[in-house]
């Protein structure tokens, strides 16, 4: 039995986990998400718990089973505390500027300024100029933004200029020496 698809998940007050054929609905203070279950996961409610059970022990349903039961657990977890991934921008003249909540005007070393705009249900802060704030509900969403952001200028090993995660480690390479 799988370890992770057996653990319980704790369901806090005020958040509603309904069930309707295949569907999963996660309702709390922050929003609402949805997710479809796989053939052979079935989801069963206790009291302030939820649980999800496989029907067999064939190989999809044991790789699907530790996976919904995350993927549910971060749902309820989006719902009632959210997710943030917080970018640091490093490298002279590089920066960041907010255009509301859900847009992004980035300075990355290019000719141009670089747009990004954030989907639904996910939002931006800049509390300084090289520090970028990705906050949402959806755990996906939110990191999916984040690497993109991170992409448009990854850290480069020499001088360590990019858009780099919070706390994320750059391994330096020496540059040329003089003979």
């Amino acid at each position: 039995m799988s370890r992770v698809g057996k653990t319980p998940i704790p369901i806090p007050p005020g958040v509603d986990v309904g069930l309707s054929g295949r569907t999963v609905k996660v309702r709390g203070p922050k929003g609402e998400l949805v997710h479809e279950l796989p053939d052979g996961i079935a989801l069963t409610s206790d009291d302030g718990t939820v649980s999800l059970d496989r029907s067999d022990d064939s190989r999809q349903n044991r790789a699907l089973h530790g996976l919904t039961r995350s993927l549910v657990n971060n749902m309820v977890v989006g719902v009632t505390d959210g997710f943030r991934k917080e970018l640091q921008i490093v490298g002279v003249g590089y920066r960041a500027n907010a255009k509301g909540t859900n847009a992004l005007e980035l300075s990355l070393g290019y000719s141009h300024t670089v747009q990004v705009k954030a989907p639904d249900g996910v939002t931006f802060e800049v509390p300084q100029p090289t520090q970028i704030a990705v906050i949402g509900i959806d755990k996906q969403k939110v990191g999916q933004v984040a690497a993109d952001i991170r992409a448009l200028r990854k850290p480069e090993p020499y001088k360590g200029k990019g858009v780099r995660y919070v706390g994320e480690h750059v391994r330096r390479k020496a540059g040329k020496t003089a003979k």
